[in-house]
């Protein structure tokens, strides 16, 4: 779907990689790196991202720093833009729907780092948690959103998450 509208693959990762978190940065090098792509092709795309106000750049050091600029008024549409996208916003919805008492949602794994994947890993906290439904929620979410999910059921001691619902 958002592939059609964004048709270069690199502002398509790039728009993931700053708006699936408001919190997530990046240097030139190191998104080229983990793009795999030409440091070209990436500062092109984060030039124009940047002039059009959707990122914003902060020197730091000998380095340049870009991160999603969150005064921008379409922020908010493009980052639900980009949660529909990987569907974030279907699962979480069903989700509370009726899975007990859920405190946290938490993306984690490579869309919590901004990275494209074929697996949205969910790590759902809360007191007494209906597995078995939660278990059925994911099988029907696959199938709408065609990505592997996996949920946990334990706090992350380590790595990237992001809260996507909390109490």
């Amino acid at each position: 779907m958002l592939g059609a509208l964004i048709t270069s693959k690199t502002r398509l990762k790039l728009l993931i990689k700053f708006f699936v978190s408001a919190g997530n940065t990046g240097y030139l090098r190191g998104i080229a790196e983990e793009f795999d792509e030409s440091t070209n092709a990436i500062r092109k795309e984060l030039n124009q991202l940047t002039e059009a106000g959707f990122l914003e750049r902060k020197q730091e050091q000998k380095k340049v720093l870009y991160q999603a600029n969150t005064q921008h008024p379409l922020f908010n549409p493009v980052q639900r833009l980009v949660h529909s996208f990987l569907g974030v916003d279907k699962v979480v919805d069903q989700v509370m729907e009726r899975a007990g008492d859920v405190h946290e949602v938490m993306l984690v794994g490579a869309y919590a780092k901004g990275q494209e994947s074929d697996q949205v890993e969910l790590v759902v906290l809360g007191d007494t948690l209906d597995t078995d439904y939660l278990q059925n929620v994911v099988e029907k979410t696959e199938k709408l959103i065609d990505k592997k999910i996996e949920l946990y059921f334990e706090k992350p001691t380590s790595g990237s998450y992001i809260v996507v619902y909390k109490k």
